[in-house]
């Protein structure tokens, strides 16, 4: 769910440039100030992220908004890291603004690998039954004082009715399109699919690109300026945007994802769907492949 924001307009981003990085580093880390520093060929949208020599990351919020997740992840991933079956990014070091940079940043470790892409995993069944496993550990950790839904993770571990309204705009855009009836009662399946109310903590953001892969193996979970406590069915849209049909299937017997909690994923998996094809652009055909196979799978009682 990861490339643009999801509420109201784009946040207005800041530019960052390697000699700007350099600045930072070398006033505020002296111990690092003479590695090099140079772009990594694959930056998000939220963070600017830079190498800084070949063992760490520096990594720079884009817009204020993004900026909200640099404490929370400084707090929680190194209480969440040991826990996890899988290697997550372990900050090494907070910055503060500076050299022309107006938020608090991070470096971290760098975790080597390819972002995730159907065309690159080995096993899709294994990939699936891998990153459930991930789940199923984060799941199980104590969410004592974590982060509630809010304005840091553009309320992921909150209902779907966050996004009732733009995904209804989106549906009226798409109208003569694509199947509205249906795909509205997939949306209101899911807003009225209740969840039991207990906290869990869930990544909020698994994208394909957060995803890393090593010989077509899933290898290391990135990116949790989302994460939280909360409902996690957030993290079941991947189910749809990702996995093959059998993976799909393995991923939701290991979870034993009950049919509400699949209907909320369901419905999360949707509405990025529907916005993002009412938006256009390049991201466009990929996610009418996703709404296709959501509107497939609800026909077939999946």
């Amino acid at each position: 769910m990861s490339g643009t924001p999801d509420l109201g307009p784009l946040p207005q981003r800041v530019t960052v440039g390697t000699g700007q990085v350099r600045r930072l580093v070398g006033d505020q880390f002296p111990q690092w100030a003479g590695l090099p520093v140079r772009p990594v060929s694959e930056s998000g949208w939220d963070n600017f992220t830079f190498h800084l020599g070949d063992a760490m990351v520096a990594r720079l919020p884009s817009a204020a908004e993004y900026a909200l997740a640099v404490e929370k992840e400084q707090r929680w991933l190194p209480v969440l890291a040991p826990r996890l079956p899988l290697p997550v990014p372990v900050p090494l070091g907070q910055g503060r603004p500076g050299a022309g940079y107006p938020f608090s940043w991070s470096i971290y470790a760098w975790l080597a690998g390819s972002p995730a892409r159907a065309d690159r995993i080995a096993d899709p069944v294994r990939f699936a039954l891998d990153l459930a496993e991930f789940l199923a550990a984060l799941r199980s950790i104590d969410t004592d004082g974590g982060p509630q839904p809010g304005k840091h993770n553009w309320f992921r571990g909150a209902t779907p009715r966050t996004y009732d309204a733009q995904t209804r705009r989106a549906l009226t855009a798409l109208d003569g399109d694509i199947d509205v009836g249906l795909a509205r009662e997939i949306w209101e399946t899911a807003l009225d699919a209740r969840w039991d109310g207990m906290d869990v903590w869930f990544h909020g953001d698994l994208a394909p690109g957060n995803l890393l892969l090593d010989d077509g193996d899933l290898a290391a979970v990135i990116d949790f300026g989302t994460c939280g406590v909360g409902d996690p069915s957030c993290d079941l849209a991947i189910a749809w945007t990702l996995l093959t049909t059998d993976g799909r299937q393995a991923f939701r017997e290991r979870l034993s994802i009950d049919e509400p909690t699949w209907a909320r994923g369901r419905g999360w998996a949707l509405w990025k769907a529907l916005v993002t094809c009412a938006r256009g652009g390049e991201e466009a055909a990929d996610a009418r492949r996703v709404l296709d196979g959501i509107l497939t799978d609800y026909l077939s009682g999946k």
